[in-house]
């Protein structure tokens, strides 16, 4: 299946200005030449590597297009193979017709991921770095793309595979140890590879402890914003996104289900949950509103507590009680407390709100007045320091799960090597964390595996 030689469209499917055909296969350039004829009367396959020529698309006597074709010679592409890319205009009628006239003569529809499963079954990428292209593709802020963009180059693979070499050579030495048991010797420093044991454990928590800034970076900071009913939710929202996303209604309890919608701050993408506000009521459906309230506060990253300043100004206290039930209920989550329609009180009544509630941010989701101090408040109980150093960060679920598991396995080594256990037993676990480590950048793999991967990517790439 992999020597076929086959063809996808790269670009977007629809009308565009240009679209690009992509190629790839030992044919690739032999059936592209056939439907090609240069304005300049060259031979598509006599040209040299990484050259882009202008001319027709021709279907018998029937021209289809007028296209730059570009040439990549294996092994200098993104597949290691030969490649050819078509930049044709972009209707999706000449898109369809070029497809079929290579399909015709002699390619075959690319599967999902194909060419990028091709680049690494020919060793232009590892399966960290191949995932990663996925991930740029779909990444939709500074962040995500930041992080994709560093795994791409190989920034998380080379850290896993500098370990994976450094234990190999130990559990090398072990294995030779083995051979030689008669004799008792010990060919592998017990002292030096303690402290490799170490530092392997020091970064592999370093990693996992990423995926939980990895994993809410990569699909959007979910932030619920709770409160009573009537208190501005629903503006603050659409304050956040600068667009009438939420009905707004003086009617209390008119949000009666959870709209969510993400913005981009600072880079970083958060997912804003607007929920139906929290009282007693004896509407059914309402009930149930209130019930997924606190299903998306469970769900969420960040919590933004907001009270209508303008009703409660007379009963800050028990707004306070209310702040700390919540609080407790959910410690472990970041909690912004905002009093809204500030824009219709006095300096004093203000100054009040400030010391009855401690950290309170003042905001007329009406007038704009406080969302930016809101959104830098945000910012700052994301940890992103890690991203601003460009550090390794994990957002991947398969390698999160993979890096567990080593880890495990060289908790295990480093029992062994304190409690003084036999190189045999010792050689298991070593080989069980290489494994794992081998799963991460493709050394270790399955064709189930493979296909699962893949078959997340979409079809031109």
């Amino acid at each position: 299946m992999h020597n076929d030689t086959i063809v996808a469209l790269a670009t977007p499917s629809g009308s565009g200005a240009i679209a690009v055909i992509r190629l790839s296969g030992k044919l690739a350039i032999e059936i592209a030449s056939k439907a090609f004829r240069s304005v300049s009367n060259k031979n598509l396959n006599e040209q040299a590597t990484h050259t882009i020529h202008l001319g027709h698309i021709i279907d018998g006597e029937k021209t289809l297009d007028e296209v730059l074709v570009s040439v990549f010679k294996n092994p200098n592409s993104y597949t290691g193979e030969d490649v050819v890319e078509v930049s044709c205009h972009g209707s999706a009628y000449i898109q369809q017709e070029i497809i079929q006239l290579f399909l015709r003569l002699g390619c075959r529809m690319a599967t999902a991921g194909e060419f990028t499963l091709r680049a690494f079954l020919n060793g232009k990428l590892d399966l960290s770095q191949a995932e990663a292209v996925a991930d740029l593709i779909s990444s939709d802020n500074a962040a995500s793309h930041q992080i994709a963009m560093q795994q791409m180059r190989g920034g998380f693979s080379s850290e896993i595979a500098k370990l994976r070499e450094e234990l190999l050579n130990f559990a090398s030495l072990i294995e030779l140890e083995l051979d030689f048991a008669e004799e008792d010797v010990e060919f592998a420093d017990r002292t030096q590879f303690k402290e490799l044991i170490s530092r392997i454990i020091f970064v592999l928590k370093r990693l996992i402890d990423s995926f939980a800034v990895g994993n809410v970076i990569k699909n959007g900071i979910p932030v619920a914003i709770v409160g009573e009913p009537n208190v501005g939710k629903s503006t603050l929202l659409n304050a956040l996104l600068n667009e009438d996303r939420a009905i707004v209604s003086e009617i209390a309890g008119t949000t009666r289900d959870t709209i969510e919608d993400e913005i981009s701050i600072g880079g970083i993408g958060f997912r804003f949950i607007d929920t139906a506000g929290i009282r007693d009521t004896q509407d059914i459906v309402e009930s149930i509103g209130i019930k997924k309230t606190f299903e998306k506060i469970e769900q969420s990253q960040v919590t933004i507590y907001l009270f209508d300043a303008l009703t409660q100004i007379n009963n800050l206290e028990s707004v306070r009680i209310e702040i700390e039930k919540i609080r407790n209920k959910y410690s472990q989550k970041p909690l912004l407390v905002i009093a809204n329609k500030i824009d219709q009180l006095e300096d004093g009544q203000l100054a009040n709100i400030n010391t009855t509630i401690p950290d309170v941010l003042l905001l007329s989701a009406k007038t704009g007045f406080g969302v930016e101090q809101l959104t830098n408040s945000l910012l700052k109980l994301i940890n992103t320091g890690a991203l601003r150093n460009n550090e390794t960060i994990v957002t991947n679920t398969r390698h999160y799960d993979a890096l567990l598991k080593a880890f495990e396995e060289i908790n295990k080594v480093q029992h062994g090597l304190e409690t003084g256990l036999s190189g045999d037993l010792l050689a298991i676990d070593i080989r069980q964390a290489l494994y794992h480590f081998g799963e991460i950048t493709g050394e270790i793999t399955n064709d189930d595996l493979l296909g699962n991967i893949f078959a997340n990517f979409c079809i031109g790439k």
